[in-house]
């Protein structure tokens, strides 16, 4: 076995998930090398009949019914007084996992899996020896900021914002195991950063668009929940002057009927991919991204400066009205309800240019830069407290060309501290 070992929870409601438990085992590998092994579990999915039943719900409500996520949500969040102090659901699986693989660190990255779960670890591994830690991603707090975070025997909460953190302290965290930390994305996205001229030769060779046109970004999250045939045709009369890039997921049906689109439109430049591994590339080339709220990608969005149109169609769910409600307060961000309100606001920048540069401006000031590595670091550290191993850190190589010109700081706050 390696020297120190890591277990990840997590779940495919939603991409954002499975993204952050990644981007952590891709970062440790990075840092560390086989001095950590870090194993990734799909919990929810592989543990039980029942919890299986609940992921693919939630992405069926994601994809084809949003507003009935409210009904939804209220029965998940039922989960935080089933699994007060025990794992209802899945536990022999969950038990096998802990016997078999003896984790230093239990990290949690999904609301579901952090009560009950961190009292198993304890009592079938020894209270000390085992750590338990978890990354929520939410923005802020309120309705829709899950009763299911709150753990509050966490021995580290990670929040991605001071008004997240604090709502996670007011919740039951304790303030001196809360910090906030930031994106925690792919190492490959602090590095693959382009520069001005990197950005038109992309958009040449790459995408094969114009390197001057003002470019939309029609994104999806990885379950292909989109509304691109209905926001096209606001970006389609104005195919002299704008272009688009589209990306499906792994919607094949979708992408197979945009393709079909782009043939019949041969006026108006687009680039289509199914599911894109280059996200963070693609943002940097467009001027803005339409999106629902999910945590992830909006986070990619402001770190790669492409202002957000929320998607609303179909109403917005509880953990997307989190970020909204972050962007909105923040940044005057605007959300889309129907095809109108999004051709309302491409009418509008096309007319006045300035009023996409006010909308870009109060988006950037949100923004903020970090040091990637800390998170890293502090979780190994934690999970070393009980392996008492000797870790070997290999630096992390700086990242190359800019889009800002911005240093990097070693955290996005100071913890707890006001923006």
């Amino acid at each position: 076995m390696s020297k120190l070992r890591i277990l990840v929870l997590t779940s495919s409601t939603g991409g954002g998930h499975d993204a952050r438990a990644e981007a952590f085992a891709e970062w440790c590998f990075q840092l560390y090398r086989h001095d950590v092994d870090v194993r990734i579990e799909q919990m929810l999915e592989k543990s039980s009949v029942v919890n299986r039943t609940g992921v693919n719900l939630y992405n069926w409500i994601q994809r084809s019914a949003p507003w009935l996520h409210k009904l939804f949500y209220a029965v998940v969040e039922l989960l935080s007084y089933i699994n007060r102090s025990k794992v209802q659901f899945g536990a022999g699986y969950y038990l096998g996992i802990l016997r078999d693989y003896q984790p230093h660190l239990v990290f949690s990255v999904h609301d579901c899996l952090n009560r009950g779960y961190f009292q198993l670890a304890r009592k079938t591994l020894g209270p000390g020896r085992v750590r338990c830690a978890t990354y929520c991603g939410e923005f802020s707090g309120g309705w829709g900021y899950s009763r299911n975070w709150i753990e509050p025997s966490a021995d580290l909460y990670v929040s991605r914002t001071p008004t997240a953190r604090d709502f996670a302290v007011k919740s039951g965290i304790p303030a001196d195991k809360a910090r906030v930390r930031g994106y925690l994305m792919l190492p490959r996205a602090h590095l693959e950063v382009l520069g001005t001229a990197e950005r038109r030769e992309f958009r040449i060779k790459q995408l094969g668009l114009d390197p001057d046109k003002f470019t939309v970004f029609l994104a999806t999250g990885g379950n292909g929940a989109n509304n691109h045939f209905a926001l096209l045709p606001a970006l389609l009369k104005y195919a002299d002057r704008l272009q688009a890039i589209l990306i499906c997921g792994r919607d094949k049906q979708t992408y197979n009927e945009l393709v079909h689109w782009r043939a019949t439109h041969p006026e108006f430049s687009c680039h289509i991919e199914g599911y894109s591994e280059a996200v963070h590339l693609l943002m940097q080339v467009s001027h803005t991204i339409v999106t629902r709220g999910g945590t992830t990608t909006c986070a990619k969005a402001l770190h790669f400066q492409c202002p957000i149109i929320f998607n609303a169609f179909g109403g917005i769910m509880p953990q997307e009205r989190l970020t909204w409600k972050f962007f909105r307060n923040g940044a005057a961000s605007e959300k889309i309800e129907d095809a109108s309100d999004f051709a309302r606001i491409i009418d509008r920048w096309m007319a006045d240019p300035a009023s996409y540069g006010s909308v870009r401006e109060n988006f950037l000031k949100l923004r903020y830069e970090e040091d990637p590595t800390v998170l890293i670091d502090e979780l190994v550290q934690l999970a070393n407290e009980v392996a008492e191993t000797k870790l070997a850190r290999h630096p992390f190589p700086p990242k190359t060309g800019g889009h800002g010109g911005a240093k990097t700081s070693r955290a996005p706050f100071a913890d707890g501290a006001a923006r």
